[in-house]
């Protein structure tokens, strides 16, 4: 029997930031201030550059940074992304309200995307839980949940979701076998939806600390390794013939009875044990063979 697969064991470092709101506000009421406050500074400068007025050039020129210091902190934000905010290095907050907002001046924003992604794995070859080489791919959907743990805690989220995305594949796949022979536990062929049920269990335990979501995982490639793979589908056939014999044996068993049955009871004949195992075993014959068989009349009594 295959082994369980224990998410427990899946054991990723606990995060050290989680996602919080920075100091933000819409920005078309900043905008506004701006834009007459560089006005403002553009008309006193030019007042006081045609009448020599060292003053007012210098104020002009004064309000023309005031102004410009917060027109650079305006962002736009598109639906589906958000703003990782961090000023000298530490992190405020994330802004994912869309439109035109206004954050902090001197802080940089990262974009991180918070659509929805796929990710299909390529085509692995590893061994089962039997030691058979299959080959076998899946596709994760997942979403950026925590975008400051997607930013901080690993390098590249992206990444980070595809290498333990495989790592997760190759783990499930090495835990059961392509096929349950015996009956007993599950195979990758026979409970797709526990196995990947279980697989999508694995890869969000892999990617929490990432504040990655897993949305559905599902299996979309899984056969033999080409070398096995005409041994193992003569195998298969095998047991399916073996299946259909065993099933139809216990048909014509069944009917074998009735007929015995119904004879006794309606005493159309009687029939001693010897000529009762002659009738099954015609019977059986006529049931079970796979080809038509050729009748042969009995134009004398019973027992000639």
């Amino acid at each position: 029997m295959a082994q369980m697969v224990d998410e427990a064991a899946v054991e990723m470092p606990a995060s050290r930031v989680s996602e919080k709101r920075p100091f933000e506000m819409s920005g078309w009421p900043v905008l506004a201030i701006v834009l007459v406050v560089l006005a403002a500074g553009g008309w006193l400068l030019n007042r006081g550059v045609t009448e020599q007025v060292a003053g007012l050039a210098g104020a002009g020129v004064v309000l023309l940074v005031v102004g410009v210091i917060p027109l650079t902190s305006l962002i736009a934000i598109a639906p589906g992304e958000a703003r990782v905010v961090q000023l000298l290095g530490r992190y405020l907050g994330t802004t994912r309200t869309d439109g035109l907002r206004w954050v902090l001046p001197f802080t940089v924003r990262r974009r991180v995307s918070t659509r929805i992604r796929n990710h299909e794995t390529d085509v692995a070859k590893v061994n089962d839980a039997d030691g058979n080489p299959i080959q076998m791919a899946a596709v994760v959907v997942w979403q950026v949940e925590d975008t400051a743990k997607a930013t901080f805690e690993v390098d590249d989220f992206v990444e980070f979701v595809a290498i333990q995305t495989e790592t997760a594949v190759r783990h499930i796949a090495g835990n059961y076998p392509y096929d349950s022979h015996d009956g007993a536990g599950l195979s990758l062929r026979e409970n797709a939806d526990e196995i990947t049920g279980r697989l999508s269990t694995e890869i969000a335990a892999r990617v929490a600390s990432a504040g990655v979501r897993v949305i559905e995982s599902r299996i979309t490639q899984l056969s033999y390794a080409p070398e096995i793979a005409q041994a193992m589908l003569r195998r298969q056939q095998a047991g399916a013939v073996v299946a259909a014999r065993r099933q139809i044996v216990e048909g014509a068993v069944g009917m074998v009875e009735a007929a015995l049955h119904r004879l006794d009871v309606a005493d159309v004949v009687d029939l001693d044990d010897e000529r009762k195992a002659a009738m099954v075993s015609n019977l059986l014959v006529v049931l079970c063979g796979d080809r038509d068989v050729q009748p042969v009349v009995n134009t004398g009594s019973l027992y000639q």
